[in-house]
């Protein structure tokens, strides 16, 4: 195959059925706010980190195995339900995953990317394409005994051997599954950027409808008065503001790239990498709101801290790499906002939660206004 570029791959619409997988994903990213808000310390921050790279990797394979095979035809239809069974399973066992659900979590994972991938060297469109994925399960084959390991011993040795698990498959995802001198030659590749970026955009709305959840239900728990409005309004406004850096000039910048991009694969992988960031830190924001919304007026920790001030830092992070590095674009905002965000998170271990959140919600506010007015 010649190199192509991204105009010449067919291109689909994101269908319904990919909607309806993602509802699976949502409760995902639920349950991963929730084990972090009962386990906030360094512990819990690693098990939340270790489900999450798993988690996110299960929706990016599949969703890039459906992009590729078209998710209208019939065996891409039932092998994204047949995930979305699992996953449901999976998903489930998220709380209990480091106690008493270790293989309630690990079995369906395994399940499901061993399974996918061998459906996709099956089903994919060209020999290019089953050549790499047969490289991409060589690379899972090679972490599913860490994983079975990991469920065989105690918690604490558990979240060795998983933790070192996800980290691989994320190096696996980052380098593209090289195997020795073969590896993926991203260019030579025809591929639906425009659809695989706009599932990577609808995975962040699950992540960003998240913190309104979370927020939701804190202020559902509370009564009406002035520090539940002020906690209330400064989530929200942080949210926005997320929403607004996500989906303003950013998603201008990326799609003007997109259409006239040669090396479409590229683009998308690398918009992958950077959700594995985005989301971290929108799960941090969200629980830190949560946090704030039922505790206004608890004194500030490092706890609060990082998930207010690190969280978003995370999420700015992230996607500054992605367009600075790959779509080429000045994002100096980035880092200036990620410095103030910075400050603001050691200003507020000396101030109460609500402060906290305040700082967060005004750094991000002001930041995603100077990036709207370029």
């Amino acid at each position: 195959m010649t190199k192509t570029s991204a105009a010449s791959a067919p291109r689909y619409e994101v269908t319904p059925l990919e909607l309806f997988f993602d509802v699976v994903f949502a409760f995902a990213v639920s349950q991963l706010s929730h084990h972090l808000l009962a386990h906030l310390d360094w512990h819990g921050a690693l098990e939340t980190g270790t489900l999450l790279l798993a988690v996110v990797t299960v929706w990016a394979y599949t969703s890039w195995a459906a992009t590729i095979t078209c998710a209208t035809d019939l065996p891409t239809l039932w092998m994204v339900l047949s995930v979305m069974w699992v996953g449901l399973f999976m998903n489930a066992s998220i709380p209990g995953a480091f106690t008493h659900s270790g293989w309630a979590f690990v079995i369906p994972f395994l399940v499901i990317q061993l399974g996918r991938t061998m459906w996709t060297i099956v089903f994919a469109p060209d020999r290019l394409y089953r050549a790499h994925f047969v490289r991409v399960l060589l690379w899972l084959s090679a972490t599913a005994p860490l994983w079975i390991l990991g469920a065989t011993v105690d918690a604490d040795t558990r979240l060795l051997w998983w933790s070192t698990a996800a980290v691989v498959d994320f190096i696996g995802t980052w380098l593209a599954h090289p195997i020795g001198p073969r590896r993926l030659r991203s260019a030579e590749f025809e591929f639906d950027a425009e659809h695989m970026i706009e599932r990577c955009r609808l995975f962040l709305i699950i992540a960003l409808g998240e913190t309104i959840l979370t927020s939701g239900i804190a202020l559902s728990e509370r009564a009406v008065d002035t520090m539940t409005l002020l906690a209330g309004t400064a989530s929200m406004i942080a949210t926005v503001a997320l929403w607004s850096l996500t989906f303003g000039r950013s998603h201008d910048l990326v799609s003007e790239h997109v259409e006239g991009t040669e090396d479409p694969v590229h683009v998308s992988r690398h918009a992958v990498v950077a959700v594995f960031g985005m989301v971290t830190g929108l799960i941090a924001v969200a629980v830190g709101s949560e946090k704030v919304i039922l505790h206004p007026h608890d004194r500030g920790s490092l706890a609060l801290s990082l998930l207010l001030g690190g969280g978003p830092i995370v999420f700015l992070t992230a996607q500054g790499l992605y367009l600075g590095r790959i779509v080429h674009a000045q994002w100096r905002a980035h880092w200036i906002g990620g410095a103030a965000l910075f400050v603001a998170g050691i200003v507020s271990l000396l101030l109460p939660a609500y402060v906290a959140l305040l700082l967060m919600g005004a750094v991000l506010a002001v930041l995603a206004i100077s990036v709207r007015r370029g």
